[in-house]
């Protein structure tokens, strides 16, 4: 199988959309999920439910990768997912080092999504001397001193950072270095990188803060929407009384003068 050093995805090359990338493994993924279940065709409308997307998206996205389907059938589920792992470049052997191994860097090290994706953990380092030989995943950790050495002994191109904020920015900077092209970064903070270098920012954090502020729009809406009830409820009430008081005027509006008897 080839190595990650040998071959790079011709996405750029043939010009795809930084956008239809992002989401092509999210029809991979419903595509895979497709063909477990044995499911030879799909339809655009199918497919684009199960990836989250429109059909008219997923139809113009697919449009680059030449794969335009036959009508009345669909789209064969086999054939798209070697096309989409093809360009995404799943189709060879990517080993990854993940530097930084607390707890974060421990769980993303048992991870076991990363070996069926194409994507092998080479290596994990740490800069703890503490942590050195200790197994993590069944991988022993490596001390960061050694990390140009084992970037070099197994042709890794891509990096993992999941270090304190602090210590980012210097391990970022020996990756490139040391040859990695591409960096997924977990610190909370943000990356320099020269041209040519790739980085791809996971913060939970900013995730959760983007939640809390759809929540607290939508309790925001649903305050305003009982205020608006409550109004229209007092409102009513207030009409009602008015529409009483007015059938016990006479029809000038005086009260009724008292018949003589």
């Amino acid at each position: 199988m080839a190595t990650g050093r040998t071959h790079r995805p011709a996405t750029r090359s043939r010009g795809i959309p930084e956008a239809t990338v992002a989401r092509l493994p999210l029809y991979l993924r419903a595509l895979t999920a497709l063909s477990e279940r044995s499911v030879p065709t799909v339809s655009s409308e199918e497919l684009a439910a199960a990836a989250g997307v429109n059909s008219a998206k997923l139809r113009k996205d697919f449009s680059y990768l030449g794969s335009y389907g036959t009508r009345g059938v669909g789209y064969d589920v086999e054939y798209l997912v070697y096309q989409i792992s093809r360009e995404l470049g799943l189709t060879q052997d990517w080993p990854v080092v993940i530097v930084g191994i607390g707890n974060l860097g421990a769980a993303l090290a048992n991870y076991g999504g990363f070996a069926s994706r194409g994507f092998r953990v080479a290596a994990l380092i740490d800069a703890d001397p503490a942590m050195a030989g200790k197994p993590v995943a069944g991988i022993p950790v490596q001390h960061t001193d050694e990390l140009e050495a084992i970037i070099r002994d197994n042709g890794v191109s891509i990096g993992v950072i999941a270090t304190p904020a602090g210590a980012a920015q210097q391990v970022c900077d020996r990756l490139v270095a040391a040859g990695v092209t591409s960096i997924l970064n977990f610190a909370p903070t943000v990356l320099t990188v020269p041209d040519g270098v790739d980085v791809r920012k996971v913060d939970l954090s900013i995730e959760l803060q983007i939640l809390a502020f759809h929540e607290q729009r939508k309790a925001g809406e649903e305050a305003a929407a009982d205020v608006t009830q409550a109004a229209g409820t007092t409102n009513s009430a207030v009409a009602a009384k008015r529409e009483g008081s007015a059938t016990d005027q006479g029809p000038d509006g005086d009260v009724p003068a008292v018949m003589p008897a």
